[in-house]
């Protein structure tokens, strides 16, 4: 595999408060880092605190602000408590979710409502939370997937509730518009993250990113982090209701 591109530096987003669900790896903790080397300051939400303070203090150790909120996405409680307490929010990235790849006929009631409560539910609650307070000129980010627009089998229910978030990211739009919020989406492709290991190392899944992306290969954690920032910035005022693929091209081939 080809070495990760170099991340270029801009100080656009100083002084912004951003927060970023399920920041304790992969791509979220790379879409974190990004922010606070733009400027923002960053909280990064999880479950695992250990994971969470090794990520704030990396992010502190390179120059940059963050802190971390440990709760629970399923208890509404605790996380509108959590929230509150971090006054307005600027920039608000919901990427946290579940994944449970499996044939409908093993996939029961109880799992289908654990990913809605986690990707589409847990999305819905926090922009309920943060919305209010949020000032003219906030953003906010729903992390969806390429499989939000197209399916495979065996995965029903994660691809349910990404295309469930991209009509929510769409709604929200239209509705937070009239304050002077942006809400976008970016749909991630195939990326090479600690969670994909096994696939990362399969030569099948390699051979057919070969074949089905017009990159021909993985995308890395820091190049998904790109269209953070954008959409999070000055940039990008005129940008609202979109979906943004960051995919290599998986999505331009049939």
């Amino acid at each position: 595999m080809i070495p990760s591109p170099a991340r270029q530096v801009s100080r656009t987003l100083t002084g912004r408060l951003a927060l970023v669900t399920g920041a304790g790896g992969g791509l979220g903790h790379a879409i974190a880092r990004s922010l606070t080397e733009t400027g923002a300051e960053v909280v990064v939400h999880g479950r695992d605190r250990g994971r969470l303070e090794a990520v704030v203090a990396e992010l502190v150790d390179a120059g940059g602000y963050a802190k971390a909120i440990v709760v629970d996405l399923e208890d509404e409680s605790a996380l509108r408590d959590s929230v509150t307490a971090l006054g307005p929010i600027d920039i608000l990235v919901s990427n946290a979710g579940l994944r449970d790849r499996r044939p409908l006929a093993e996939l029961d009631r109880a799992a289908f409502r654990r990913l809605l409560e986690v990707n589409l539910v847990a999305p819905f609650d926090l922009v309920r939370m943060v919305a209010p307070q949020m000032r003219e000129g906030g953003r906010i980010i729903t992390i969806t997937s390429i499989a939000g627009q197209i399916a495979r089998a065996g995965d029903a229910a994660y691809t349910a509730t990404k295309g469930g978030l991209e009509a929510l990211t769409r709604a929200l739009a239209v509705e937070l518009g009239p304050r002077g919020i942006t809400v976008n989406a970016v749909a991630p492709g195939y990326f090479a993250t600690d969670a994909n290991a096994p696939m990362v190392a399969s030569e099948e899944i390699a051979a057919h990113l070969a074949r089905r992306t017009s990159l021909g290969r993985w995308g890395y954690p820091a190049e998904i982090a790109g269209a953070v920032v954008f959409l999070a910035s000055p940039a990008a005022s005129y940008i609202t209701g979109q979906v943004i693929a960051v995919d290599g091209g998986y999505l331009a081939h049939f």
